[in-house]
This record gives structure tokens, C-alpha cells and sequence, in this order.
């Protein structure tokens, strides 16, 4: 699985903020205190947590709610230890460098929840499988869907964006990446082992206040695609020119979903 630097993770936290449902992070967060009121701190094994960015939104709306331990799983150490420095004194927490891979060895048997933001997209029909056969309750958000749309509009949008779903299901470290589709195998899938599954839609909507992050999405999706036949190099210039200099003027859509699936049975 391919690295993110902390820099990226910080431009994209507030967009990731303001497009999760609050309505299924809510139902997480009192599912996750639905046991018994002597039972000690429910355990939340996030995967791919980076800086902790799911913990920080676990916790806006910590008053009221018993405390959580948090066991963070990420093959970055730099990342955990960034995480380590902004929430080692002020949440239970136990960091593990792991290869999210190596889905049979991963910590998982006494956690309740199963958390990831943008992680389930990146990986492999068999990885989810797997996640399921654990039988713990999976919060998964910010699942891109295929979905883009640019303002203002340009000749090129189209076949740059056919060009990215079709990177998004290369082999990102899981095997072959659902990509776009990875929420609705992920409805189907937790659906026929008997889980409870709800969706959201949790698209970025991006503006001027955005400009730096979408100056590197721009960025990021132009090497994704740059070496697809569809797109010849002059073409692809163009259009990086033209995004780049609207990115303080103009909006872009960017589609997620979010996944709760829980189990039948506390």
C-alpha cells in the first residue's frame, strides 16, 4: 500500500469533516456504548488511521459518552507517531505497525468496531471478505464512488475521470481495488452475512477556501491518469493548466460514501 504524507492528510482533514453523515458516525458512536454498562471501555481497531483523523472525529462529541481505548493500524510508523504526539495524553491508545494486507494477522479479535476512512476503496474484494468473517461492526467512510464534477466545466473532464476509476481499481497492496464500487460490494457483501447495513452520501464539496488541497488533487489525479491511452500528454497539460488556474474561483464534487454495517448480535 502506497503512502500518504502527513501534509496531504492535514489539506483534506476539514473536507473529510464536513463531508462525513454525522448520522452514521452518531449511530457508531452510540452503538459502540450499546453493551453493558460494567463491561470496560469498548475497543476501536482503526484501520489505515494515519494521524487519527477518524479518533478526531469520533471525538467532537465526546461529552456524554463513555471514553473508548483506540488501537491505531497503519504501515506508517511516521503517521502513528504523528498521531502518538497529537493523542498519546489525551485518549487510550495503542499504536501497531502493521502490513493492513496480512488481513489474517491483524488485531482484531477484541475489538467492537472496525473503523477506516478512505481505506475501503484501495483494497480487494477478498479484504473485505475478510474484515467480515471477524464478525465485528465495520464504520467505513469517505468511499470514493466514481463521482466527479468540476466547475468550471472543460472538454476533458469526462475522459480524465473515466480514466481515473479505471487507476482506482489497480492493485493498490490488497490486490485488484474495488475503487468506485468497493460501497456497493460492501452493502452487498455485509448484507448476505446478516449484518445491519446503512449508507450515506458524503461527497467533498470543495471551494477557494480548498484551493491548496484541490491544487494537489489536481495533481494527484493527473499522475494517476497520465499514462492512460485514452489521454495524449499535450491534451492532459491542458487541462492541469486550466484546473490550476481556477482553483480559487471554481467548485468540485468529489463523491463518497460512507458504510455501517453491524452485526445482528451485540
Amino acid at each position: 500500500m502506497s503512502g500518504f504524507s502527513i501534509e496531504w492528510l492535514n489539506l483534506r482533514e476539514d473536507a473529510d469533516r464536513r463531508a462525513r453523515s454525522q448520522v452514521l458516525l452518531d449511530k457508531a458512536r452510540h452503538w459502540l456504548c450499546s453493551g453493558k454498562e460494567k463491561e470496560p471501555p469498548q475497543l476501536i481497531a482503526d484501520m489505515g488511521a494515519g494521524t487519527g483523523s477518524t479518533l478526531r472525529a469520533f471525538s467532537e462529541k465526546e461529552t456524554g459518552f463513555p471514553a473508548l481505548r483506540w488501537r491505531l493500524l497503519d504501515n506508517d510508523q511516521a503517521l502513528l507517531n504523528e498521531a502518538q504526539r497529537r493523542h498519546g495524553t489525551s485518549h487510550d491508545l495503542e499504536l501497531c505497525r502493521v502490513d493492513l494486507s496480512e488481513t489474517i494477522s491483524l488485531p482484531l479479535s477484541d475489538a467492537r468496531l472496525i473503523t477506516a476512512s478512505a481505506l475501503f476503496d484501495l483494497v480487494s474484494a477478498g479484504f473485505i471478505d475478510a474484515v467480515i468473517d471477524s464478525g465485528i461492526g465495520v464504520y467505513a467512510a469517505l468511499n470514493y464512488n466514481g463521482i466527479s464534477r468540476w466547475t468550471p466545466a472543460h472538454p476533458l473532464d469526462d475522459t480524465v475521470l473515466q480514466a481515473f476509476n479505471s487507476d482506482q481499481r489497480r492493485d493498490k497492496g490488497f490486490g485488484p481495488a474495488l475503487g468506485p464500487e468497493s460501497s456497493s460490494y460492501m452493502i452487498k457483501a455485509f448484507s448476505r452475512a446478516g449484518y445491519t447495513v446503512e449508507t450515506a452520501d458524503s461527497p467533498w464539496i470543495l471551494n477557494g477556501v480548498d484551493q491548496m488541497m484541490v491544487s494537489m488533487l489536481i495533481d494527484g489525479i493527473a499522475d494517476a491518469v497520465r499514462d492512460h491511452a485514452l489521454i495524449k500528454p499535450k491534451a492532459l497539460q491542458e487541462w492541469i493548466d486550466f484546473r490550476q488556474s481556477t482553483v480559487s474561483t471554481g467548485t468540485c464534487i468529489i463523491g463518497h460514501t460512507d458504510v455501517l454495517a453491524l452485526p445482528n448480535q451485540l
